[in-house]
Protein backbone atom coordinates (compact mmCIF):
# COMPACT_ATOMS: atom_id res chain seq x y z
CA UNK A 1 0.00 0.00 0.00
CA UNK A 2 2.57 2.25 0.85
CA UNK A 3 4.31 1.25 -2.91
CA UNK A 4 1.07 2.46 -4.61
CA UNK A 5 0.78 5.83 -2.55
CA UNK A 6 4.18 7.09 -3.78
CA UNK A 7 3.15 5.80 -7.04
CA UNK A 8 0.46 7.90 -7.31
CA UNK A 9 2.40 10.77 -5.44
CA UNK A 10 4.85 10.62 -8.14
CA UNK A 11 2.18 9.96 -10.93
CA UNK A 12 0.68 13.71 -9.53
CA UNK A 13 3.74 15.63 -9.23
CA UNK A 14 4.94 14.19 -13.14
CA UNK A 15 1.24 15.29 -14.20
CA UNK A 16 2.02 18.61 -12.46
CA UNK A 17 5.59 18.92 -13.95
CA UNK A 18 3.40 18.38 -17.26
CA UNK A 19 0.86 21.07 -17.28
CA UNK A 20 3.24 23.69 -16.13
CA UNK A 21 5.87 22.66 -19.02
CA UNK A 22 1.94 23.00 -21.29
CA UNK A 23 1.78 27.01 -20.75
CA UNK A 24 1.95 29.04 -23.31
CA UNK A 25 5.24 31.26 -24.10
CA UNK A 26 3.80 34.37 -23.44
CA UNK A 27 2.02 33.70 -20.58
CA UNK A 28 5.15 31.87 -18.94
CA UNK A 29 7.32 35.03 -19.87
CA UNK A 30 4.80 37.23 -18.56
CA UNK A 31 4.78 35.91 -15.35
CA UNK A 32 7.56 37.62 -13.13
CA UNK A 33 9.61 35.78 -10.58
CA UNK A 34 9.09 35.98 -7.04
CA UNK A 35 12.51 36.43 -5.21
CA UNK A 36 11.46 34.22 -2.68
CA UNK A 37 10.36 31.55 -4.81
CA UNK A 38 12.40 28.18 -4.08
CA UNK A 39 12.46 27.75 -8.11
CA UNK A 40 13.43 31.13 -8.92
CA UNK A 41 16.70 29.96 -6.94
CA UNK A 42 17.00 26.70 -7.92
CA UNK A 43 16.87 27.47 -11.68
CA UNK A 44 16.14 29.79 -14.70
CA UNK A 45 12.44 28.18 -15.37
CA UNK A 46 9.45 30.24 -15.18
CA UNK A 47 7.39 31.26 -12.18
CA UNK A 48 3.76 29.44 -11.67
CA UNK A 49 0.69 31.45 -10.47
CA UNK A 50 0.82 33.45 -7.30
CA UNK A 51 -0.99 31.86 -4.45
CA UNK A 52 -4.09 32.90 -3.57
CA UNK A 53 -4.15 34.85 0.07
CA UNK A 54 -3.48 38.03 -1.54
CA UNK A 55 -7.06 37.69 -2.41
CA UNK A 56 -9.07 36.36 0.92
CA UNK A 57 -7.19 39.93 2.47
CA UNK A 58 -8.58 41.89 0.17
CA UNK A 59 -12.16 40.36 0.86
CA UNK A 60 -11.83 40.73 4.42
CA UNK A 61 -10.69 44.32 3.99
CA UNK A 62 -14.19 44.87 1.75
CA UNK A 63 -15.86 43.24 4.55
CA UNK A 64 -14.40 45.03 7.06
CA UNK A 65 -15.16 48.69 5.35
CA UNK A 66 -19.13 47.52 4.75
CA UNK A 67 -19.26 46.99 8.84
CA UNK A 68 -17.40 50.46 9.39
CA UNK A 69 -19.93 52.19 7.32
CA UNK A 70 -22.78 49.80 8.69
CA UNK A 71 -21.64 50.70 12.27
CA UNK A 72 -21.47 54.17 11.11
CA UNK A 73 -25.06 54.56 9.79
CA UNK A 74 -26.08 52.65 12.77
CA UNK A 75 -24.42 54.69 15.26
CA UNK A 76 -26.20 57.86 13.08
CA UNK A 77 -29.54 56.56 13.20
CA UNK A 78 -29.57 55.60 16.97
CA UNK A 79 -28.23 59.72 17.27
CA UNK A 80 -30.96 61.17 15.15
CA UNK A 81 -33.15 59.15 17.17
CA UNK A 82 -32.29 59.90 20.65
CA UNK A 83 -31.78 63.90 19.51
CA UNK A 84 -35.64 63.64 18.10
CA UNK A 85 -36.48 61.81 21.24
CA UNK A 86 -34.82 64.96 23.22
CA UNK A 87 -36.65 67.35 21.11
CA UNK A 88 -39.74 65.58 21.46
CA UNK A 89 -39.64 65.89 25.33
CA UNK A 90 -38.88 69.06 25.65
CA UNK A 91 -41.57 69.91 23.72
CA UNK A 92 -43.81 68.03 25.66
CA UNK A 93 -42.58 69.42 28.73
CA UNK A 94 -42.99 72.96 27.28
CA UNK A 95 -47.06 71.72 25.94
CA UNK A 96 -47.71 70.23 29.30
CA UNK A 97 -47.14 74.03 30.71
CA UNK A 98 -50.38 75.92 30.33
CA UNK A 99 -50.80 79.00 28.72
CA UNK A 100 -52.48 81.96 30.49
CA UNK A 101 -54.12 85.00 30.03
CA UNK A 102 -52.91 88.06 32.25
CA UNK A 103 -53.74 91.79 32.89
CA UNK A 104 -52.58 94.39 34.59
CA UNK A 105 -54.42 96.63 37.02
CA UNK A 106 -55.31 99.71 36.52
CA UNK A 107 -54.75 102.91 38.49
CA UNK A 108 -57.98 104.10 40.67
CA UNK A 109 -59.11 107.38 39.35
CA UNK A 110 -60.98 110.12 42.24
CA UNK A 111 -64.37 109.04 41.12
CA UNK A 112 -66.05 105.65 39.72
CA UNK A 113 -69.02 105.31 38.44
CA UNK A 114 -71.54 102.69 39.21
CA UNK A 115 -74.48 101.53 36.04
CA UNK A 116 -77.91 101.07 37.57
CA UNK A 117 -81.38 100.04 36.00
CA UNK A 118 -84.30 103.15 36.74
CA UNK A 119 -87.88 103.34 35.41
CA UNK A 120 -88.62 106.87 34.38
CA UNK A 121 -92.33 108.64 35.21
CA UNK A 122 -94.16 111.55 34.36
CA UNK A 123 -93.67 114.36 36.90
CA UNK A 124 -97.45 114.34 37.05
CA UNK A 125 -99.19 111.47 35.87
CA UNK A 126 -103.04 111.25 36.55
CA UNK A 127 -106.56 109.72 35.34
CA UNK A 128 -109.37 111.63 34.37
CA UNK A 129 -112.13 110.58 36.05
CA UNK A 130 -116.00 111.75 35.43
CA UNK A 131 -117.46 113.71 38.68
CA UNK A 132 -121.10 114.02 37.46
CA UNK A 133 -123.79 110.47 35.81
CA UNK A 134 -124.84 110.81 32.50
CA UNK A 135 -123.99 109.62 28.65
CA UNK A 136 -120.67 110.70 27.49
CA UNK A 137 -122.04 113.42 24.52
CA UNK A 138 -118.83 113.31 22.62
CA UNK A 139 -114.73 113.37 23.03
CA UNK A 140 -112.52 116.09 21.55
CA UNK A 141 -108.78 114.21 21.81
CA UNK A 142 -107.56 111.05 21.91
CA UNK A 143 -104.02 109.32 22.49
CA UNK A 144 -100.81 111.38 21.54
CA UNK A 145 -102.83 114.62 21.74
CA UNK A 146 -100.59 117.83 23.69
CA UNK A 147 -103.11 119.48 25.92
CA UNK A 148 -103.23 122.50 27.68
CA UNK A 149 -104.62 123.47 31.09
CA UNK A 150 -108.43 123.74 31.20
CA UNK A 151 -108.83 122.84 27.32
CA UNK A 152 -112.67 120.80 26.80
CA UNK A 153 -111.48 116.71 26.99
CA UNK A 154 -115.22 115.47 26.33
CA UNK A 155 -118.76 116.46 27.39
CA UNK A 156 -121.33 114.28 28.99
CA UNK A 157 -125.11 114.78 28.74
CA UNK A 158 -126.74 114.89 32.09
CA UNK A 159 -130.59 115.10 32.22
CA UNK A 160 -131.08 113.68 35.89
CA UNK A 161 -129.14 116.24 36.59
CA UNK A 162 -130.64 118.90 34.70
CA UNK A 163 -134.11 118.35 36.08
CA UNK A 164 -133.05 117.85 39.48
CA UNK A 165 -131.20 121.59 39.47
CA UNK A 166 -134.99 122.68 38.25
CA UNK A 167 -136.42 121.53 40.78
CA UNK A 168 -133.63 122.88 43.42
CA UNK A 169 -133.99 126.16 41.88
CA UNK A 170 -137.94 126.27 42.69
CA UNK A 171 -137.71 125.24 46.24
CA UNK A 172 -135.32 127.76 46.51
CA UNK A 173 -137.77 130.35 45.14
CA UNK A 174 -140.69 128.98 47.43
CA UNK A 175 -138.20 128.94 50.37
CA UNK A 176 -137.43 132.55 49.60
CA UNK A 177 -141.53 133.48 49.64
CA UNK A 178 -141.53 132.00 52.88
CA UNK A 179 -138.45 133.77 53.95
CA UNK A 180 -139.66 137.03 52.88
CA UNK A 181 -142.95 136.42 54.82
CA UNK A 182 -141.36 135.21 57.93
CA UNK A 183 -139.52 138.55 57.51
CA UNK A 184 -142.47 140.90 57.33
CA UNK A 185 -144.85 139.05 60.23
CA UNK A 186 -141.49 139.56 62.67
CA UNK A 187 -141.42 143.13 62.02
CA UNK A 188 -144.68 143.72 62.66
CA UNK A 189 -145.04 141.33 65.67
CA UNK A 190 -142.31 143.68 66.96
CA UNK A 191 -143.81 146.65 66.87
CA UNK A 192 -146.81 145.37 68.23
CA UNK A 193 -144.94 144.60 71.15
CA UNK A 194 -143.53 147.42 71.36
CA UNK A 195 -147.43 148.47 72.18
CA UNK A 196 -148.06 146.24 74.48
CA UNK A 197 -150.50 144.58 71.48
CA UNK A 198 -149.01 141.07 71.68
CA UNK A 199 -147.20 139.16 74.23
CA UNK A 200 -143.84 138.58 74.48
CA UNK A 201 -144.16 134.51 73.94
CA UNK A 202 -145.99 135.35 70.75
CA UNK A 203 -143.27 137.76 69.61
CA UNK A 204 -140.36 135.13 70.01
CA UNK A 205 -142.12 132.45 68.22
CA UNK A 206 -142.68 134.80 65.15
CA UNK A 207 -138.90 136.20 65.61
CA UNK A 208 -137.77 132.46 65.54
CA UNK A 209 -140.24 131.46 62.92
CA UNK A 210 -138.20 134.00 60.46
CA UNK A 211 -134.57 132.59 61.18
CA UNK A 212 -136.06 129.25 60.31
CA UNK A 213 -137.06 130.45 57.16
CA UNK A 214 -133.85 131.95 56.56
CA UNK A 215 -131.71 129.00 57.04
CA UNK A 216 -134.25 126.88 55.06
CA UNK A 217 -133.49 129.73 52.05
CA UNK A 218 -129.75 129.27 53.03
CA UNK A 219 -130.06 125.37 52.30
CA UNK A 220 -132.01 125.96 49.39
CA UNK A 221 -129.49 128.05 47.41
CA UNK A 222 -126.51 125.19 48.77
CA UNK A 223 -128.52 122.89 47.16
CA UNK A 224 -128.98 124.62 44.18
CA UNK A 225 -124.85 125.84 44.28
CA UNK A 226 -124.28 122.05 44.71
CA UNK A 227 -126.68 120.99 41.61
CA UNK A 228 -124.56 123.70 39.22
CA UNK A 229 -121.79 122.74 40.19
CA UNK A 230 -121.99 118.99 39.37
CA UNK A 231 -123.31 120.44 35.83
CA UNK A 232 -120.23 122.31 35.24
CA UNK A 233 -118.96 118.70 34.96
CA UNK A 234 -120.64 118.16 32.54
CA UNK A 235 -117.94 119.31 30.24
CA UNK A 236 -114.12 117.43 30.90
CA UNK A 237 -111.70 119.83 30.88
CA UNK A 238 -107.44 118.96 31.09
CA UNK A 239 -106.51 119.37 34.78
CA UNK A 240 -102.45 120.63 33.27
CA UNK A 241 -100.06 120.73 30.55
CA UNK A 242 -99.70 117.54 29.10
CA UNK A 243 -100.38 114.66 26.65
CA UNK A 244 -103.05 112.06 26.51
CA UNK A 245 -101.74 108.65 26.98
CA UNK A 246 -105.20 106.86 27.21
CA UNK A 247 -108.59 107.04 26.30
CA UNK A 248 -111.09 105.01 27.89
CA UNK A 249 -114.66 106.00 26.65
CA UNK A 250 -116.30 106.53 23.20
CA UNK A 251 -119.56 107.83 22.53
CA UNK A 252 -122.38 106.88 24.14
CA UNK A 253 -121.01 105.34 27.41
CA UNK A 254 -122.50 105.22 30.85
CA UNK A 255 -120.82 107.26 32.99
CA UNK A 256 -120.95 106.76 36.67
CA UNK A 257 -120.09 108.70 39.63
CA UNK A 258 -121.00 108.96 43.37
CA UNK A 259 -120.61 106.06 46.14
CA UNK A 260 -123.01 103.89 44.67
CA UNK A 261 -120.82 103.27 41.30
CA UNK A 262 -117.56 102.11 40.50
CA UNK A 263 -115.40 105.21 39.01
CA UNK A 264 -114.61 104.79 35.35
CA UNK A 265 -111.44 106.33 33.68
CA UNK A 266 -112.05 108.50 30.63
CA UNK A 267 -108.95 109.69 29.94
CA UNK A 268 -105.04 109.41 31.43
CA UNK A 269 -102.65 112.57 31.27
CA UNK A 270 -99.35 112.69 31.85
CA UNK A 271 -96.86 115.90 31.69
CA UNK A 272 -93.69 115.01 30.41
CA UNK A 273 -91.85 118.22 30.08
CA UNK A 274 -90.05 117.04 33.32
CA UNK A 275 -89.95 113.36 34.50
CA UNK A 276 -88.79 111.47 37.20
CA UNK A 277 -85.90 108.54 37.13
CA UNK A 278 -86.96 105.96 40.16
CA UNK A 279 -83.75 104.11 40.71
CA UNK A 280 -82.52 101.70 43.18
CA UNK A 281 -79.23 102.20 44.79
CA UNK A 282 -77.77 99.11 46.61
CA UNK A 283 -77.27 99.89 50.24
CA UNK A 284 -73.58 99.55 49.71
CA UNK A 285 -73.59 102.82 47.98
CA UNK A 286 -76.13 103.84 49.77
CA UNK A 287 -73.82 106.30 51.84
CA UNK A 288 -72.67 108.38 48.38
CA UNK A 289 -76.15 109.29 47.68
CA UNK A 290 -76.26 113.01 48.06
CA UNK A 291 -79.20 115.46 46.82
CA UNK A 292 -78.29 117.63 44.42
CA UNK A 293 -76.23 115.48 43.18
CA UNK A 294 -75.20 115.17 38.94
CA UNK A 295 -76.17 111.81 37.26
CA UNK A 296 -76.05 110.87 33.58
CA UNK A 297 -78.58 108.75 31.90
CA UNK A 298 -78.11 106.76 28.95
CA UNK A 299 -80.74 104.16 27.83
CA UNK A 300 -80.51 101.42 24.89
CA UNK A 301 -82.72 102.55 22.09
CA UNK A 302 -80.67 105.19 21.87
CA UNK A 303 -76.72 104.47 23.02
CA UNK A 304 -75.23 107.80 21.87
CA UNK A 305 -77.23 110.02 23.62
CA UNK A 306 -76.28 110.88 26.85
CA UNK A 307 -78.56 112.68 29.38
CA UNK A 308 -78.38 114.67 32.34
CA UNK A 309 -80.40 114.60 35.67
CA UNK A 310 -80.22 115.74 39.16
CA UNK A 311 -81.05 113.53 42.19
CA UNK A 312 -84.06 115.64 43.89
CA UNK A 313 -84.62 113.33 46.94
CA UNK A 314 -83.91 109.86 48.36
CA UNK A 315 -86.15 107.86 50.68
CA UNK A 316 -83.44 108.28 53.64
CA UNK A 317 -84.28 104.20 54.72
CA UNK A 318 -83.13 101.04 53.38
CA UNK A 319 -85.66 98.87 52.12
CA UNK A 320 -85.56 95.60 53.92
CA UNK A 321 -86.61 93.62 51.21
CA UNK A 322 -84.43 94.30 48.39
CA UNK A 323 -81.72 96.34 50.64
CA UNK A 324 -81.80 99.47 48.44
CA UNK A 325 -82.10 103.01 48.97
CA UNK A 326 -85.24 104.39 47.03
CA UNK A 327 -83.67 107.12 44.74
CA UNK A 328 -85.53 110.37 43.02
CA UNK A 329 -83.84 111.95 39.59
CA UNK A 330 -85.55 114.64 38.10
CA UNK A 331 -84.95 115.62 34.17
CA UNK A 332 -85.79 118.08 32.28
CA UNK A 333 -87.58 116.45 29.43
CA UNK A 334 -88.57 119.83 27.58
CA UNK A 335 -87.42 118.21 24.01
CA UNK A 336 -89.00 114.47 24.77
CA UNK A 337 -85.91 112.59 24.51
CA UNK A 338 -87.32 110.15 27.36
CA UNK A 339 -90.42 108.55 27.32
CA UNK A 340 -92.76 107.79 30.33
CA UNK A 341 -91.79 104.46 31.55
CA UNK A 342 -89.02 103.59 29.96
CA UNK A 343 -85.90 101.76 30.99
CA UNK A 344 -82.77 103.41 31.37
CA UNK A 345 -79.35 103.27 33.25
CA UNK A 346 -78.77 105.95 35.91
CA UNK A 347 -74.57 106.28 35.88
CA UNK A 348 -73.76 107.67 39.47
CA UNK A 349 -70.42 108.95 40.30
CA UNK A 350 -69.06 107.38 43.47
CA UNK A 351 -66.06 108.77 44.91
CA UNK A 352 -63.08 106.35 45.55
CA UNK A 353 -62.37 105.23 48.88
CA UNK A 354 -58.50 105.66 48.85
CA UNK A 355 -55.56 107.01 47.19
CA UNK A 356 -53.85 104.07 46.22
CA UNK A 357 -56.46 102.06 44.58
CA UNK A 358 -56.96 99.63 41.33
CA UNK A 359 -59.39 98.44 39.22
CA UNK A 360 -59.61 94.73 37.70
CA UNK A 361 -61.92 93.20 35.57
CA UNK A 362 -64.26 91.07 37.35
CA UNK A 363 -63.40 87.58 36.29
CA UNK A 364 -59.67 87.47 37.67
CA UNK A 365 -61.52 86.93 41.01
CA UNK A 366 -60.99 83.29 42.51
CA UNK A 367 -64.26 82.97 45.11
CA UNK A 368 -61.86 80.59 47.61
CA UNK A 369 -62.68 79.02 51.61
CA UNK A 370 -59.94 81.76 53.05
CA UNK A 371 -61.47 84.30 51.13
CA UNK A 372 -61.47 86.86 48.16
CA UNK A 373 -58.01 85.67 46.29
CA UNK A 374 -56.22 86.81 42.46
CA UNK A 375 -53.83 84.27 40.38
CA UNK A 376 -50.38 86.36 40.14
CA UNK A 377 -47.71 85.27 37.51
CA UNK A 378 -44.45 86.12 38.90
CA UNK A 379 -41.56 84.49 37.05
CA UNK A 380 -43.95 82.26 35.24
CA UNK A 381 -45.50 81.30 38.78
CA UNK A 382 -48.71 81.47 40.14
CA UNK A 383 -48.96 82.61 43.39
CA UNK A 384 -52.74 83.09 44.59
CA UNK A 385 -52.79 86.82 46.48
CA UNK A 386 -55.25 88.42 49.08
CA UNK A 387 -56.82 91.25 48.26
CA UNK A 388 -59.33 93.38 49.56
CA UNK A 389 -62.42 94.74 47.27
CA UNK A 390 -63.92 98.47 47.33
CA UNK A 391 -66.63 99.08 45.33
CA UNK A 392 -67.90 96.73 42.88
CA UNK A 393 -68.86 98.01 39.57
CA UNK A 394 -70.30 95.04 37.93
CA UNK A 395 -67.61 94.24 35.48
CA UNK A 396 -65.01 95.66 36.94
CA UNK A 397 -64.02 95.90 41.26
CA UNK A 398 -62.11 98.49 42.93
CA UNK A 399 -58.91 96.95 44.83
CA UNK A 400 -57.85 98.49 48.04
CA UNK A 401 -55.07 96.26 49.03
CA UNK A 402 -53.15 93.21 47.91
CA UNK A 403 -51.46 94.29 44.51
CA UNK A 404 -48.98 96.63 43.10
CA UNK A 405 -49.67 97.79 39.20
CA UNK A 406 -47.23 95.58 37.77
CA UNK A 407 -48.65 92.37 38.75
CA UNK A 408 -49.80 90.13 36.03
CA UNK A 409 -52.88 89.03 36.84
CA UNK A 410 -54.87 85.93 35.52
CA UNK A 411 -58.11 86.42 33.45
CA UNK A 412 -60.69 83.47 33.81
CA UNK A 413 -58.57 80.91 36.16
CA UNK A 414 -60.03 78.16 36.96
CA UNK A 415 -61.04 76.80 40.05
CA UNK A 416 -58.34 74.10 40.42
CA UNK A 417 -55.45 76.62 40.02
CA UNK A 418 -53.33 76.85 43.28
CA UNK A 419 -50.00 78.37 44.21
CA UNK A 420 -46.77 77.43 42.80
CA UNK A 421 -48.49 76.03 39.21
CA UNK A 422 -46.20 76.84 36.39
CA UNK A 423 -47.45 78.95 33.31
CA UNK A 424 -46.97 80.52 30.15
CA UNK A 425 -48.05 84.25 30.51
CA UNK A 426 -49.75 86.03 27.28
CA UNK A 427 -50.58 89.65 28.02
CA UNK A 428 -53.51 90.81 26.59
CA UNK A 429 -54.53 94.37 25.72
Amino acid sequence: MENTARQSSLGTQQTAAMSVDALPAERTAAAPAHPHHPSAHASGDVVPFPERGGGRGGMVLGVLIVAILLAAAIFEGIRSRAHERSVLDRETTAAAIPTVNVTHPSGGSASQEVTLPGNTQAFTDTPIYARTSGYLRKWYVDIGAHVRKGQLLAEIETPELDQQLLQAQADLLSAGANMELAKTTSVRWQSLLAKHAVSQQETDQVVSDYAAKQAAYASSQANVGRLKELQSYERVVAPFDGIITARSTDIGALIGSGSGSTPRELFHEAAVGRLLVYVAVPENYADSVRDGQTVTITQDANPGQIITGTISRNANAIDQTSRTLNVQVAVDNASGQLLPGAYVFVHLKLPSTGTHTFTIPSNTLLFRAEGLRVGVVRNNVVNLIPITIGHDFGSTVEVTSGLSPNDEIVLDPSDSLTSGTQVHANETQ
